[in-house]
């Protein structure tokens, strides 16, 4: 059988982004319509959970010019840049389509020492929903050399998401529209009626875990920034978090977090039985914040009345989207 004339339209995911790896490709080079920084978060984490050598991905958004991009997404794509210089990460670099028509396609291409190695061309958008189960999606496999031949012809009417110059060619937008409303958001959002959870950060017995939560890190051999926000069985059985099953969580959507006081993170709910909502590129990133925001030393334990002196002993998470989230933390 011509492997080129296969018509994919279920359970692709996989096919198209991680199995080429383990047959020597070494570059995967997409050009897509839209496309999210949570979708590039979880490719990358599955690569290098995945126990196969790193890559490089170059991504080219191609409808940025005409619709423009959410600013979350837009900040996203660039905080994955920024991790370029990990060890043992893959590579991640993503442009903008500024000149020339928009770009409406989605093509997967697959190089190997330089050489084009297989395509793929179809409908699906480079996003968590579009490689979704429950999507239905075709992709085709094509021609590798005509495929390079497309993706370079896109690439020259691109600029790196990362150029000082992008925000004057490409509109980049609110995350949610009550970013724009509103002068100060952060007040607003807790009455704008938008779907909220309230989860604690202390364990059963009313205190911090003392190797959870928060505390996860503190015990030998571990970093003792690592921490995860627990999450409570009714709440993970509500859908309000991105969830595809109940085990160990590894393969459960990215989503993206605005935070009351600015900054940006990639999450994801994993563990077993999906108790714990994680950074899941690295533990410590949310230990971090919160040992910061409530006035500790990196690494130190996290006491119950360290929470109570800052003045609340939980958080909230207010659902703008399917994979856009704000995080309040205030006081």
């Amino acid at each position: 059988m011509n492997n080129r004339s296969t018509l994919l339209h279920s359970g692709f995911r996989d096919i198209v982004l991680l199995d080429p790896i383990k047959q020597g490709a070494d570059s995967l080079k997409i050009v897509s319509g839209y496309a999210t920084n949570t979708m590039a978060s979880w490719h990358l984490q599955k690569i290098a959970e995945s126990n196969v050598n790193p890559i490089t991905i170059t991504l080219v958004v191609g409808m940025c010019g005409f619709d423009g991009i959410l600013n979350s997404v837009h900040e996203g794509f660039k905080s994955i840049v920024a991790r370029n210089n990990t060890p043992l990460q893959s590579n991640f670099y993503c442009q903008y389509v500024v000149e020339g028509a928009p770009v409406h396609s989605k093509l997967y291409l697959w190089e190997k020492e330089g050489t084009p190695f297989r395509a793929y061309l179809g409908s699906a958008n480079y996003s968590q929903a579009a490689f979704a189960l429950q999507r239905r999606e075709l992709l085709h496999e094509c021609d590798p050399i005509a495929a390079l031949e497309y993706f370079n012809k896109i690439e020259r009417n691109s600029m790196y998401c990362t150029h000082s110059e992008i925000d004057d060619k490409i509109l980049i937008m609110p995350t949610h529209p009550i970013f724009e409303a509103e002068q100060d958001a952060h007040a607003s959002i807790q009455g704008a009626g938008i779907e909220n959870v309230t989860l604690t950060l202390l364990a059963k017995n009313g205190e911090t875990g003392t190797r959870s939560g928060l505390n996860w890190g503190q015990r030998d051999g571990r970093e003792p920034n690592q921490a995860y926000i627990p999450l409570s069985a009714p709440i993970m059985r509500s859908d309000f978090f991105p969830l595809i099953g109940n085990h160990s969580g590894k393969d459960n959507p990215h989503f993206s977090v605005l935070t009351d006081d600015g900054k940006n993170f990639i999450l994801r709910v994993e563990q077993g039985g999906n108790k714990a909502i994680t950074t899941p590129h690295n533990n410590s990133l949310i230990g971090e914040y919160f040992r910061n925001r409530i006035g500790l030393a990196n690494g130190a334990y996290v006491w119950r009345r360290d929470l109570e002196n800052y003045g609340r002993t939980d958080i909230t998470f207010y659902k703008l989207g399917d994979e856009q989230y704000y995080m309040d933390f205030s006081v």
